[in-house]
């Protein structure tokens, strides 16, 4: 019986906050809407863009398109693109570099890191037309890496065997149910092998470095942003506003105007937040007539 009072107590409130606040919403909304028809305005007239890479990199989809719309948006006369990323999977971050590389070929790139452009986040920016950085980013980790667990003595110790299918030989390559046999050690530190080579040589053409000496600058090591340039990683320690004046200078703008972000997702994504944290608060103060017990 104290659940269900509990539970139509809750529904209640959020009933209750929706009547008091119901007119509000819809006042923002409109005011939001306006807001947003002069903001499109606005980007429509957009002669430069900003885009980000921050985090991990696993899926680059959603940075990797708007590179694309960049480079075929006529009224784009050039891009800064921002890193904050520690890197990530190989795949999506040559395909960031590739974009780039492409962009590029139509209209400047700045890149400024702002915080830490290494290892896949290097791999996708060395294209740019200029890499400025913050004198206190970090820059490099060029190589790459490939593990796993071994669980084969835990997996004995729970009594849980393996049992699997397979045709070709190295299918089962990099699994974590066993120890890795020899063969497949020197295959998957081929393939590692192979994937560095691809990712120095792409850098060295790109950033013009002497590949034979990539152990000075590459080898996985990291450096602080003046060390980089000394390596000449980068070209210049910089600052977020100057990075923008580069940008500007090289595309050839006297009157900027920057692309804004889509106010709407921002708006969207700021009113579930509120809404969650309502609910939750909400939640939290009808439970505390429950006792919860311990048996």
């Amino acid at each position: 019986m104290q659940i269900l009072k509990c539970l139509f107590k809750f529904i209640g409130n959020v009933i209750k906050f929706i009547n008091t606040y119901f007119k509000t919403f819809v006042f923002l909304f409109i005011v939001f809407l306006i807001f947003m028809s002069n903001s499109t305005s606005k980007s429509s007239f957009a002669n430069l863009e900003r885009i980000d890479l921050k985090g991990e990199i696993f899926d680059s989809s959603k940075v990797l398109e708007r590179i694309i719309n960049a480079k075929n948006n006529d009224n784009i006369k050039g891009v800064l693109f921002v890193i904050d990323s520690p890197g990530g999977s190989f795949a999506p971050s040559m395909e960031l570099a590739l974009a780039i590389k492409n962009l590029k070929e139509k209209k400047p790139v700045i890149v400024y890191a702002s915080g830490t452009m290494a290892s896949g986040s290097y791999l996708a920016g060395a294209s740019a037309n200029k890499i400025l950085a913050n004198p206190a980013s970090f820059i490099g980790s060029i190589g790459v890496i490939m593990q796993g667990i071994d669980i084969s003595e835990l997996a004995n110790t729970l009594g849980i065997k393996e049992q699997s299918l397979q045709a070709g030989e190295f299918k089962s390559a990099g699994t974590f149910t066993r120890a890795w046999t020899i063969e497949e050690k020197k295959y998957l530190q081929n393939l590692i092998n192979q994937s560095y080579d691809l990712f120095t040589g792409f850098v060295a053409k790109e950033r013009d470095l002497n590949l034979d000496k990539k152990d000075a600058w590459a080898n996985a090591r990291v450096f602080l942003a003046k060390e980089a340039k000394d390596l000449k990683l980068i070209d210049e320690l910089s600052d977020y506003e100057s990075a923008k004046k580069e940008l500007e200078h090289l595309a050839g703008i006297k009157n900027p105007i920057w692309k804004e972000e889509d106010k709407l997702d921002k708006f969207l994504e700021k009113l579930s937040v509120e809404s969650s944290s309502f609910i939750s608060k909400t939640l939290s103060n009808t439970l505390k007539g429950i006792n919860l017990n311990t048996f």
